[in-house]
């Protein structure tokens, strides 16, 4: 197996300003996260964030551990976060078998020897997505799932942003390190992920948009609030979002998306909101 990642540095929101679409798309977008047979990551410098996606076909798929992650074993240091978007399948750490399938996720805790992806269903084969972070003690593996999670329903239908948001690996539901993980789904007719939008100083954020029907798109909203920008995304791609940037978009129809977080600061709401008549 090809132990390559891709390395993303830090980019000042100055520079941002000055990076036409596809300069944008190659700092921010990890597009191509599943291929088939293949663990495919991203080491980014915000907050040493780690995004993977793994694609187990027939056989299961180790979990690498690239010499940029600097240590013998991937989690040596580390803690992660897993949710599956794909088929069903099974997350193995350390020989215990956790099957992960729909709205659940999996926490890996720091000290984990080896972790194993493998899909049950070879007619529709799982797709792992998986958010690592620093971690300074080790804690037990965990899997969170629907019920266990926090759910808040938030937005209307009239703002076209109504949606369900589960929090899996949160402060009041598992204990992380650092590292906090959720997801969000819109109901149909509604298209906004989040809006007004906001920035949260202590925390860079990841989003991985899914559940997209064929040939549409998520228009992602970043920048600063008073200089945004977007990046056009597909279904299966993700977005790293610094510190400085707002996140928020729009698409052309229903769609889902997993959040996670790194930073020096658990608490959801520690965000700085934008008035909608304050973008530009």
């Amino acid at each position: 197996m090809s132990e390559a990642i891709d390395i993303r540095h830090n980019v000042h929101p100055e520079m941002a300003k000055a990076l036409d679409a596809e300069g944008l798309r190659r700092h921010f977008l990890i597009a191509d996260l599943f291929r088939m047979g293949e663990v495919r990551m991203t080491y980014s410098h915000i907050d040493r964030l780690i995004v993977a996606g793994a694609m187990p076909a027939d056989t299961a798929l180790a979990l690498p551990t690239p010499k940029a992650v600097g240590q013998t074993r991937f989690f040596d240091n580390r803690e992660g976060g897993v949710i599956n978007i794909g088929g069903a399948g099974r997350v193995i750490v350390d020989g215990a078998a956790h099957d992960l399938h729909g709205e659940t996720a999996l926490y890996i805790g720091r000290g984990t020897a080896e972790v194993q992806f493998e899909s049950t269903d070879p007619a529709n084969l799982a797709q792992f997505y998986m958010i690592s972070t620093p971690a300074h003690k080790d804690l037990p593996t965990r899997r969170v799932t629907a019920d266990q999670a926090n759910r808040l329903n938030l937005g209307e239908v009239a703002t076209a942003n109504k949606r369900t948001i589960l929090q899996f690996l949160h402060p009041d539901v598992i204990e992380t390190c650092q590292l906090t993980m959720g997801m969000t789904r819109l109901e149909p007719g509604s298209v906004w992920n989040t809006m007004p939008a906001h920035t949260h100083d202590r925390r860079s954020e990841v989003y991985l948009y899914f559940g997209l029907p064929e040939g549409q798109r998520v228009f992602h909203l970043m920048g600063e609030g008073h200089e945004t920008r977007h990046i056009v995304t597909g279904n299966g791609e993700a977005i790293l979002s610094p510190s400085w940037s707002i996140h928020a978009g729009a698409g052309t129809s229903a769609y889902a998306f997993i959040w996670a977080m790194g930073g020096d600061n658990k608490n959801f709401t520690d965000m700085d909101h934008i008035k909608i008549e304050d973008l530009k």
